[in-house]
């Protein structure tokens, strides 16, 4: 049976802004309260898509959130119609505003983590949303992503969903970024890796400047959720340097794909020991670990982070091999381009091909390739099934629909003064509401269901 691993990307929303708002993200930090353009970011962010689709690659699309978001600021004591509550928000509490109007579900890595049914016990697709509760404007988004995610992944044979864990520190999950899969096809039983930051059981060392996100004990219940098999599955921790040094996530410093990872030697907290345990978890293929490992002298961490080389697309193609997409701006670094193209050189790994994508608007608040896209593995009629409930897996006719709804709706600029104008909330909810028509998706915002 044929199997792919589709990439869902999500749309980036009608209020990307720079904000500010992620604690340890040093790009986000550096060009907060700047003025953004949301329609170059959609557009860049189509592009990718377009590109791998033109690839032969599966590619599908998942729509933004409802955003401003008004309920949360309901909740938070303002009252009124909309437009009062927004008024209410820019007037006293405009960083309470800039939170609720984040475009950061974009991030679609971010979302959820998905184990494939080659994985799991009962051969279905296992779902679970983040709670993602160490940030406040991105712990709103998980309501949101059930509904999205069971709309589109829904039917019942091939899909199990569970309910986001429990929103605190103690079972904190930041999704996909956190999860690794090693594998010799993507249609065969893999090793899940799990990647934590922090832990209430383990005497292990903790970052000095910026939080850790991910917990231990989320990994362990997801993975339990997931009914992965105890041989199939390994739990490693990251290192607290890489997440003071900016990488608030495992994919801002380490990227797999089938049997191949790409890592700084500064991802996890020992790497001879993660390697190590990675090769015996996974003797269970016949198939070795290619393992690419970036040391400091090669490429310093520090540019690591700011190039964001490590948050690639590694991608399986069509007709064999495998490519790296990396963002533009490892093109425009010495060390990052050489260090590419060091890898592709090398016929001892799968790698042959390095291509760039321009997505500045996402990599100016800390997003590269790899944020914007939730991997997900079908089999044949897993697939079929989602291509057939709902159009989110993108054509040349989707997306050119997708292109004039953006040039439409979408607003040149916008700077932190424009987030309390409550016509931004009115341009963006008509869109939505014109967006799930184009998707076939129905009535998935509450919005819609007034």
């Amino acid at each position: 049976m044929s199997t792919y691993e589709v990439n869902f990307d999500g749309l980036v929303g009608l209020t990307h802004n720079y904000s500010g708002l992620a604690t340890g993200n040093i790009a986000a930090a550096e060009n907060a309260l700047t003025e953004s353009n949301p329609r170059q970011a959609a557009l860049q962010g189509l592009e990718k898509m377009k590109r791998l689709a033109d690839l032969g690659i599966r590619q599908g699309v998942l729509p933004p959130q409802d955003r401003p978001a008004v309920g949360p600021l309901r909740k938070l004591g303002f009252s009124g119609n909309d437009a009062s509550v927004i008024r209410q928000a820019a007037a006293v509490a405009p960083g309470l505003l800039r939170a609720c109007c984040s475009a950061s579900s974009m991030w679609v890595a971010n979302a959820a983590t998905v184990s494939p049914s080659a994985d799991t016990e009962d051969a279905k697709v296992h779902i679970t949303p983040a709670n993602l509760p160490s940030q406040f404007h991105r712990s709103i988004e998980a309501a949101a992503t059930s509904v999205v995610l069971k709309r589109v992944f829904s039917d019942e044979r091939f899909f199990e969903h569970h309910d986001p864990l429990p929103p605190n520190l103690y079972c904190a999950d930041e999704g996909a970024a956190n999860h690794m899969r090693l594998c010799s096809a993507h249609g065969e039983p893999g090793l899940e890796v799990f990647v934590f930051s922090r832990s209430t059981r383990r005497d292990a060392p903790q970052p000095l400047k910026f939080p850790a996100r991910q917990s231990l004990d989320a990994c362990e219940a997801i993975s339990r959720l997931h009914k992965i098999k105890p041989e199939r599955q390994l739990f490693v921790q990251q290192n607290p340097a890489a997440i003071d040094a900016g990488a608030f996530h495992n994919d801002v410093v380490a990227v797999s794909n089938c049997n191949v990872l790409l890592y700084h030697e500064a991802a996890f907290l020992d790497w001879r020991e993660t390697e190590k345990a990675m090769v015996e978890a996974f003797n269970f293929s016949s198939c070795p670990v290619h393992f690419i490992r970036a040391s400091e002298s090669d490429f310093p961490l520090a540019e690591a982070v700011s190039t964001y080389l490590f948050n690639s697309q590694l991608i399986s193609l069509p007709g064999g091999g495998m490519m790296i997409l990396a963002p533009s701006e490892c093109r425009n670094s010495d060390s990052a381009r050489i260090f590419l193209e060091r890898i592709a050189s090398d016929a001892s790994n799968p790698i042959s091909r390095i291509e760039y994508v321009n997505l500045r608007q996402s990599m100016r608040n800390g997003g590269g390739p790899a944020c914007l896209r939730l991997r997900v593995v079908l089999t044949e009629p897993q697939f079929d099934a989602v291509a057939r409930d709902s159009r989110t897996i993108l054509d040349q006719s989707l997306y050119g629909e997708l292109k004039a709804w953006i040039e439409k709706h979408y607003r040149e600029r916008i700077s932190p003064g424009d987030l309390g104008d409550p016509a931004l909330l009115r341009e963006s909810r008509t869109a939505l509401d014109e967006l799930t028509h184009i998707l076939s998706l129905g009535p998935i915002y509450d919005f819609q269901k007034v």
